[in-house]
């Protein structure tokens, strides 16, 4: 029947491999070289609609190159039924034989052209401009129809043609020029289409990947213009092309959401149904606060397309992988002169063939890493994303479990793992395939001697699963250790002001290093384990030769080349799983601890949103019985119940401590309900009492994400009492803000809270004491154009925290807290007659009043006698232990005024007025050698020598193993069977090279972990050391997350990426010149094309390596802004929650990912750009070096061939290797560079110089002597020659308005600035000339900020461990502390959290205060210490100053002059000079003077008008009731 079908047998393998003209049957020409391009495109179409069907892009318009598709392939549809139709016209002649295999062909065609056309239209519908399916069956179908073509070129005899030969003739012709038209013409794209459904962005650099052909495409030519401009000059952002659209955070989440959301939700069923399990009998099944999803089921469901494809092209390069030592066979028996030769032909078709099977290698090899990293680019977008938002929602029990700088390690180092890992775990799958064919194929040459290698692998297996086991239960200590390291880092770097005032960088850089020397214990083990890991695995591939190849020859086995180096070529390709196992099994242990701490924190408890309900209802806010804790067992608000109606000033008072600002967070729904119920009628604004300000504009902040509205911002700014600040700042509102407000006030950050608040128009206002950190005048100002009945807000619901009692008669309803409990509630005149707990608390803060107006108002509002005769007792109290000047001052507290620094004084002026952060430079040009040199002094000149020499040891005994195997194979004495002798001498040679090549990998594995820690450890230190020595301007401008980033992520890739890429670059490097080598020796005509070769390496690499390096620069300048705003949206996760603006800030996180990832996926495409051209040029290797074996078949040992083939089809793999750990030591080596940067940065003085006594100061006498200083050379001075001296024991106030230079002079105490001219003396010594710390821990700073570390309170009141527990305590005792910390379970060592967010905030000041105490030096400096804090714990402080620090000298920066009427003298500054300098009192009877302007603006002097205290009194008791006004 065949023979009916085809004019001969399908296949005869005697006329194709003949000398001279070989070819393929008829019947073989006419099917398969026809029917396999069409059995191609038909299988893979549907693949190909189904993927065009998912496309999001549409229309692409009519041009030349498609309308000249159609038109050729139109053209060779009616050739194939013409030439149908002249078959069947034909077929009944005799003399014309037509067979059936023919006809069926054409009809093939036919349907498969049409399958083509529809192809072909789809794609311009849909969007595709160019298609790799229909390129590939063009390609194929015109080398397959070359075959025939030469038939017909060559039997074509034009004296001899019947009308069917001719037709058939011309046919062909014209057919194959259609065709390879056609394939010229799917070399390139059609034009982009019109349409899409992709968001649009205005793009200003699109990407020319997804329009380039599909040529282009796997080659990465489009990609040609970036190496260019790379290698021409450095890369700048502006030249990286943008992200494609399926690539953006907007594409990628959604569908990971979904997934990890089911995923979710089967573990919710899962837990439900264990829970009905274990409590059948129990009705109600409380499901767990914290649910069971996985990242891995979502991450696989939402990548799987890419990745899957991937692995096809991996089956693709394992078959062509073991094509390779089949061919090797072939080309060892091709010159072995033991056989009859071979035509030329054969030897060259062997060559080609291999030189084809490794370029199409290469080019797979190209599209699956790139495919690989493109899943793990993608994986590492969702996951950031994913714990961003997790970080938005949650809950506050929860969060006390993760700080801040283990969540930036989630998204820095265990979402970064999955993009390394993604690309090698293919080889999960493949490797045991490649290994399993690989053993199967060396039996069929070695037979069961085989086994005995087998035998060493699997002895292997249970060697690294234990050194995995061991790696894993490391990496979680290891990370547990880098989390706390960097927690403590943030932490430190938050609080470096702190530091440097109090010179406790020491004690700090001991924790840190203390945490350090625990992660490097652990890092050294796991170094140790991974170099025995890569020691047992490298060598493995040897161990399994030389056991099966002595195997082999005791079982009486002759070792001929092509068994040998067939074999050996085998064993070859075992090298790169086996390789890759050790690899694998750490990234999989890594990968696997970061799946388990992501899961764990994405699964962690979310606040409830049911904790709050948004129903419809009468009041604005209404708590029914309602009790709430912050998480644990205890308790922190019960029973409260709250109605505020809608439209009323409604506020909440009480003592320290008892609760107010917890009440408020449970309004938000922050707090854990545990019973009762909370409705919220509206939208909610929150000002907190500490504000939270972003690092941008000023307007930026206040409009919080709404338009602009010119008309109504205005008005905002004005009732917030901001326009004199806007006026004060550089740009105005556009005056950028530093990071967490640095260059703002208190004050200042308290007002632009709140003009956020009231510019959102919402319906709710929660306001936690907004008026704490602004004078009473400014506070006046704020509640009458805000909160009072002519305020913007005058008809929302406000919920006012507030000590200000002032304002209290205003209100319309009072809510008193006690111990978290709502003791009392109702109006002012109600709660007055009730002599309860508010009466208590007015008593109290009475004397914190400011002027008689607000005095008289409380005296009108107070009707009830008895209360009447306990304020006036209080009253008189006060007003006899105040002295008064001269009759006309009165010593009061003024309400709060934080300092008003200028931008000048706290942060040095930029050229660019609205610019505060410095924006992050990326280096440019190529790494300096110096990093280098800086980097092996670090590792030890010792052991860097030492690991080079011995992997040149290694490789050494790995060649001359080679050319041992080759003498041995060729040695006719080694397979005699009668004398062992030379058998066992060429044994005994090949094991012994075993074992150098087994010394020389441990030495150079053991000496590489040693020498990489060690300069890990070193590296580390130096940074530290650097960066605590660094000036605070540098903290100022600098945002943290910057900083932050050299200690996570570059001292990771100094700890754990760059040794590994080190060690391979060194093993790689000495690889090439191996294979050079052996190549040479074997073929000496090879060395002809080293020097070409040589230079095309030579410019690819140097194209790439320009291009790359700059690439990874710029992605790691773009990678700490997304830390920066995550470490910023935690510290406002609460605002933010409370405006609902979360999916605003997610999507500004989104955006700052995206343009990381713009930046780094040139990163991959350059590496594959790079190993494309790399592997052709290794692809050329195998070429000339098959080449020169064949042409020299008659001089060559088949030895040698065998020999240098087997190296030279390693070539490709070890020069894109190479290369590749070439760009990753230079990439990676950046983050030494990083690193080195803050040592090369100008650093403060030495903190020690000469010795000091160590009781100086003695007597603090403090002398400036015309003292002038600036912030940085070449700015105008800020101080200008400051002359004054203050007496020991002499209490100092400094007065000025906004500007004058107040904070200057503190920090030039401290030398936080040096001075420009002039000096600082205190007890006889120039502070110029002794170290810093030696200064700055002789005096005592109590600052504005109260900071406090993670830790115990021991440890935040005396880190360097020097006092003992009763000073501790007694300090606690004066501070008014002791009571509190008696109470706490732990004592000293009460744990305080991370920013001390478990201590109120009056707490952490008088923590603050205990720190002055136990100091106790005689010169105390008070910087506004009081500004933002209640009443209550201001009082407490002032009492404890006045009564401690009797004999100290006390210079007070006075934001409040009431704070320094006591004062012996006043210096009032103005513009940096000193104005005045008298006592108050002199000061105040000059009315010229500027003090007494000042002194009269605060409400502190009396008018002669004025009534005194006691006749105020006396005139407000002496009002009738019913002239009372509340």
């Amino acid at each position: 029947m065949a023979q009916s079908f085809c004019p001969d047998p399908f296949w005869n393998g005697d006329i194709l491999w003949v000398p001279t003209n070989p070819d393929f049957t008829e019947c073989f020409k006419n099917s398969a070289l026809i029917w396999a391009p069409c059995a191609f495109v038909a299988i893979f179409a549907t693949l190909d609609v189904y993927r065009r069907s998912q496309s999001r892009y549409s229309d692409i318009p009519w041009s030349f190159l498609n309308i000249s598709k159609s038109i050729v392939l139109f053209s060779l549809i009616c050739l194939q039924f013409i030439d149908l139709s002249m078959m069947l016209s034909v077929r009944s002649e005799d003399d014309i034989d037509i067979y059936p295999v023919q006809i069926v062909s054409v009809g093939i065609k036919i349907l498969t052209f049409i399958l083509v056309a529809f192809l072909q239209l789809m794609h311009k519908i849909k969007g595709h401009m160019s298609s790799g399916l229909l390129f590939l069956f063009w390609l194929i179908l015109v080398v397959f129809a070359s075959v025939q073509l030469r038939w017909e070129i060559q039997n074509y005899d034009s004296d001899d043609l019947n009308r069917w030969r001719e037709f058939q003739f011309v046919n062909y012709i014209t057919y194959f020029t259609l065709i390879t038209i056609m394939l010229v013409l799917n070399c390139f794209a059609d034009k982009k289409p019109r349409k899409t459904t992709y968001v649009k962005t205005e793009s200003n650099n699109p990407s020319p990947e997804k329009s380039s052909s599909f040529l282009s495409q796997i080659f990465f030519q489009w990609f040609d213009k970036t190496t260019w401009v790379g290698w021409r000059r450095p890369l700048t952002e502006k030249d990286i092309y943008d992200i494609n659209p399926d690539d953006t955070s907007r594409e990628l989440v959604p569908p990971f959401d979904k997934y990890f959301q089911q995923s979710v939700e089967k573990g919710r069923r899962k837990q439900m149904k264990q829970q009905q399990k274990s409590k059948s009998g129990e009705a109600n099944i409380q499901t767990s606060k914290d649910t069971n999803g996985s990242i891995l089921p979502a991450m696989v469901k939402s990548n799987g397309g890419p990745f899957w494809f991937a692995g096809l092209l991996q089956i693709a390069m394992n078959c062509l992988t073991f094509a390779s030592p089949l061919l090797l066979n072939e080309l060892i028996l091709y010159v072995n002169p033991a056989l009859p030769p071979g035509p030329l032909w054969q030897g060259l078709l062997m060559t080609f063939a291999l030189f084809i099977v490794t370029f199409v290698q290469s080019i797979l090899n190209g599209q699956y890493f790139l495919k690989t990293f493109l899943v793990g680019f993608r994986i590492r977008s969702s996951l950031i994303s994913a714990i961003y938002r997790k970080a938005l929602r949650i809950s506050n029990s929860a969060k006390k479990d993760t700080t801040v700088g283990e969540v930036v390690n989630l998204m820095a180092v265990d979402a970064q793992r999955f993009f390394e890992l993604v690309s090698y775990l293919h080889v999960l799958w493949s490797g045991p395939m490649v290994i399993g064919i690989a053993i199967w194929l060396i039996y069929r040459i070695l037979g069961v001697a085989v086994f005995a290698g087998l035998a060493v692998m699997i002895l292997m297996i249970p060697l690294s699963g234990f050194i995995a086991a061991k790696l894993r239960d490391l990496q979680i200590v290891q990370m547990k250790a880098k989390d706390e390291r960097v927690k403590s880092m943030n932490e430190i770097l938050n609080g470096m002001k702190v530091l440097k005032l109090y010179a406790w960088e020491p004690s700090f850089e001991k924790l840190i290093l203390g945490t350090r020397e625990n992660e490097m214990v652990v890092l050294k083990k796991a170094a140790l384990y991974n170099a025995g890991t890569y020691f047992v695995w490298s060598l493995a591939p040897f161990l399994v030769s030389l056991a099966s190849f002595i195997t082999f020859v005791m079982m009486g086995g002759v070792l001929s080349p092509n068994v040998a180096f067939v074999a050996i070529s085998l064993f070859n390709i075992l090298r790169f799983p086996m390789a890759m196992f050790p690899m694998m099994i750490a990234f999989i242990m890594q990968a696997w601890v970061s799946v388990k701490r992501i899961n764990k924190f994405l699964n962690s408890e979310e606040i409830d949103p049911n904790n709050v309900t948004k129903n419809k209802s009468d009041y604005a806010l209404n708590v029914d019985n309602g009790s709430f804790t912050w998480g644990g067992e205890s308790t922190t608000l019960k029973n409260i119940n709250m109605k505020v109606k809608k439209g009323n000033l409604t506020a909440i008072v009480g003592s320290v401590g008892c609760g107010k600002t917890s009440l408020v967070s449970a309004l938000l729904g922050e707090m854990e309900k545990l019973n009762g119920n909370i409705n919220v009628d509206g939208r909610t604004a929150y000002v907190p009492q500490q504000a939270w300000i972003q690092n941008s504009t000023l307007r930026d902040n206040i409009l919080f994400g709404r338009p602009y509205d010119k008309n109504f911002y205005d008005k905002v700014v004005e009732a917030c009492a901001l326009v004199p600040d806007l006026a004060m700042l550089p740009a105005g509102d556009q005056t950028e803000i530093g990071e967490k407000g640095i260059n703002l006030s208190g004050g200042q950050k308290q007002r632009v809270a709140l003009a956020r608040a009231v510019y959102s128009e919402a319906d709710i206002y929660l306001l936690d004491d907004p008026l704490s950190a602004v004078d009473s005048h400014v506070g006046k100002h704020i509640f009458d154009n805000v909160f009072g009945v002519n305020g913007l807000l005058k008809d929302k619901s406000r919920l006012l925290v507030t000590h200000a009692v002032v304002f209290l008669p205003r209100v319309d309803e009072i809510y008193v807290m006690v111990n978290g409990e709502i003791t009392e509630s109702g109006s002012y005149k109600y709660l007055l007659s009730q002599k309860g707990a508010f009466s208590e608390f007015l008593t109290q803060h009475l004397q914190e009043l400011e002027d008689d107006e607000e005095l008289m108002e409380i005296q009108n509002s107070i009707q009830d006698k008895d209360m009447k005769l306990i304020l006036e007792r209080s009253i008189s109290t006060l007003s006899s232990e105040k002295s008064s000047v001269n009759g006309s001052v009165r010593r009061r507290k003024s309400g709060r005024r934080a300092s008003e620094k200028s931008e000048k004084e706290t942060i040095p002026p930029s050229n660019d007025k609205s610019k505060l952060i410095d924006s992050e430079e990326a280096a440019t040009g190529s790494v300096g050698a110096g990093v280098y040199v800086r980097y092996f002094k670090s590792i030890g000149l010792v052991l860097g020598i030492g690991a080079i020499l011995s992997n040149a040891a290694n490789q050494a005994a790995a060649v001359y193993s080679g050319i041992w195997l080759t003498h041995w194979s060729s040695d006719v004495r080694a397979s005699d069977p009668d004398d062992p002798t030379w058998r066992n001498i060429y044994m005994g040679g090949y094991g012994g090279l075993g074992v150098a090549q087994a010394v020389g990998l441990l030495a150079t594995s053991v000496i590489f972990a040693i020498g990489c820690l060690r300069a890990a450890r070193d590296l580390h230190n130096k940074l530290l050391h650097n960066t605590l020595r660094l000036p605070m301007s540098f903290f100022d401008t600098t945002p943290l997350g910057r900083i932050l980033n050299r200690f996570s992520k570059d001292v990771d890739v100094i700890d754990t990426v760059l040794p590994m890429s080190m060690r391979f670059w060194i093993m790689m490097f000495f690889n090439c010149i191996a294979v050079l080598i052996v190549i040479s020796y074997s073929t000496p005509l090879f060395m002809t094309v080293i020097i070409p070769l040589g230079f095309v390496y030579y410019f690819i690499q140097k194209f790439y390596v320009a291009t790359s390096r700059q690439l990874k620069r710029i992605e790691s300048v773009t990678r700490s802004p997304i830390y920066t705003h995550f470490s910023e949206t935690i510290t406002g996760q609460s605002t933010i929650r409370a405006y609902e603006v979360g999916e605003r800030f997610t999507l500004e996180s989104e955006s700052r990912v995206d343009y990381n990832q713009k930046m780094s996926y040139p990163s991959i495409v350059a590496n594959r750009w790079l190993a494309v051209r790399l592997e052709i040029v290794g692809s050329v290797v195998v070429l000339f070096a098959c080449l020169f074996a064949v042409l020299a078949r008659d001089t060559i040992n088949p030895a040698m061939v065998g020999l240098s083939i087997s190296y030279a089809l390693q070539i490709s793999q070890v020069l894109s290797f190479l290369v590749r750990m070439t760009a990753e030591v230079e990439t990676n080596i950046v983050a030494i560079e990083r690193v080195d940067e803050y040592s090369n940065r100008e650093q403060e003085a030495p903190w020690k110089t000469v010795e000091m006594d160590p009781t100086w100061p003695q007597k603090g006498i403090v002398i400036f002597k015309n003292f002038q200083v600036r912030y940085r050379e070449g700015l105008e001075l800020v101080l200008k020659g400051i002359d004054f001296s203050v007496k020991s024991q002499e209490k100092i106030g400094i007065v000025g308005r906004t500007g004058a230079g107040k904070s200057s002079l503190t920090l030039a105490l401290f030398r936080i600035i040096e001075a420009a001219e002039g000096k600082i003396i205190i007890d006889d010594i120039n502070i110029a000339e002794i170290g810093l710390h030696s200064l700055r821990s002789r005096l005592t700073i109590i600052p504005q900020d109260p900071v406090l570390f993670s830790g115990n309170l021991r440890m935040n009141v005396d880190p360097f461990n020097v006092y003992s527990d009763d000073a501790i305590w007694t300090a606690l005792e004066q501070s008014h502390l002791k009571l509190f910390v008696k109470g706490l379970s732990d004592g000293l060592d009460y744990k305080i959290s991370e920013g001390g967010e478990n201590l109120s905030v009056g707490q952490r000041q008088l923590v603050c205060l205990a720190r002055a105490l136990l100091r106790k030096t005689k010169v105390l400096i008070l910087d506004e210490a009081t500004a933002a804090i209640d009443l209550e714990t201001d009082e407490l402080i002032q009492k404890t100053i006045r009564t401690q620090f009797t004999d100290c000298t006390i210079l007070t920066i006075a934001h409040r002059l009431n704070t320094i009427m006591d004062s012996d003298r006043v210096i009032v500054l103005d513009q940096g000079k000193i104005a005045e300098y008298d006592s108050p009192k002199n000061l105040l009877e000059n009315k010229d003077s500027i003090f007494y302007g000042m002194a009269k603006n605060a409400g502190l002097v009396q008018n002669p008008n004025e009534m005194t205290i006691e006749e105020a009194i006396d005139e407000a008791f002496n009002y009738d009731d019913e002239d009372t006004k509340l």
